[in-house]
């Protein structure tokens, strides 16, 4: 036999076999436990059902066991295991921010817990428009951010707290001038009242206080006047021209006979036709009986109307009423006697339609 043979022939020792037997083991056993430990981290763990996206609301003051509840109801984390052993890792329980987040279906628990730890929240776009009241201001506030409208309300009720405003609780809803902004939805009340006023003056620029100057109103005046421009008439072509009447009312002293004033003072917003009766009630909100404008608006003024004011239209008209063809627009009278002519159209219009109230 010769020596090239008897190699062939030598076997693999068994110690040998053992360790390779072991380090194929360990390579296995190593590749499962980091491709379980790739799953747990970043492989997708969210279930929206139908859904691609959705939002997560986190309470201020909300600790671990609350955002479990909230992530786990319906279903929305798919292995509860690896979420709360990555947070563990992770020290979420130490790091929790409340707000609004972006949830997306492909989120791993890396991803998740990263996003909710940063605090990098989804912004809301919050807006409000056709409000008449502070509690409806309050209330559609409350419903787009964290605040509760009790929260709001108090604030825009406190005298102490409008003063730094320099407002008061019959001005106070002129401090949200009608707009879209964003904000993040754990706002507080006062953070709230905070954002609104460098909103207000960035508004109220230099250009339009000076335009307010000019016709002796203060921008909380302008305000006031208006909303009752926006409550008479819904023709954004006649928000100057209502004005001008107005401002020459305000000039000459006369009562500036609004009637929408008088369905802010009586409470009853359904009243269609303003009736003798109602012209009794007694209220600085009655502009037939007190001259000069209202304590506050009776409505929230949108920016256009806020313009239409300062830029109203110059003529000689004091008196209007709607046009008996119910088109929304208005006629104009420069004297009482037209005015009663064309208020009697407009009654019998609505005689004729049975509009009794």
């Amino acid at each position: 036999m010769t020596r090239k043979t008897r190699k062939k022939n030598r076997k693999t020792p068994f110690w040998l076999k053992v360790v390779i037997s072991i380090i194929s083991i360990l390579i296995i056993t190593g590749g499962i436990a980091a491709y379980r430990l790739y799953h747990a981290i970043y492989e997708p763990n969210i279930f929206l059902g139908e859904r691609k996206t959705t939002h997560i609301f986190i309470p201020t003051g909300s600790n671990f066991n609350d955002v479990k509840a909230i992530l786990y109801k319906n279903g929305m984390i798919v292995n509860t295991n690896t979420f709360e052993w990555l947070a563990e890792k992770k020290n979420y329980r130490n790091h929790i921010r409340p707000g609004r987040y972006l949830i997306r279906e492909d989120m791993g628990n890396n991803e998740l817990i990263n996003l909710l730890r940063s605090g990098n929240q989804d912004p809301v776009r919050l807006t409000f428009n056709n409000i008449r009241l502070k509690e409806e201001l309050a209330g559609n506030i409350a419903r787009q951010i964290e605040a509760d409208s009790l929260s709001i309300i108090k604030l825009l009720n406190d005298p102490a707290v409008l003063k730094k405003y320099e407002l008061t609780p019959e001005t106070a809803k002129l401090l949200f001038i009608p707009n879209t902004y964003e904000f993040f939805w754990n706002t507080s009340a006062e953070q709230l009242l905070e954002r609104m006023h460098r909103e207000y003056n960035n508004f109220w620029n230099e250009e339009r206080i000076r335009k307010a100057k000019e016709i002796n109103l203060t921008p909380l005046q302008v305000g006031t006047l208006a909303s009752i421009v926006q409550a008479e008439t819904s023709r954004p072509d006649e928000y100057t021209k209502v004005a001008g009447v107005y401002i020459n009312r305000l000039k000459r002293n006369m009562p500036l006979q609004a009637d929408p004033t008088i369905i802010y003072a009586v409470g009853d917003f359904s009243i269609r036709r303003v009736l003798n009766r109602h012209l009794e009630i007694d209220s600085p909100y009655n502009t037939y009986k007190y001259a000069g404008l209202p304590p506050g608006p009776i409505t929230l003024p949108e920016t256009r109307v806020l313009d239409g004011v300062l830029n109203y239209q110059q003529h000689d008209y004091l008196f209007f009423c709607a046009r008996d063809d119910f088109s929304g627009y208005h006629a104009f009278a420069r004297t009482y006697s037209q005015h009663l002519a064309n208020a009697r159209r407009y009654q019998n219009a609505l005689n004729q339609r049975r509009i009794m109230r």
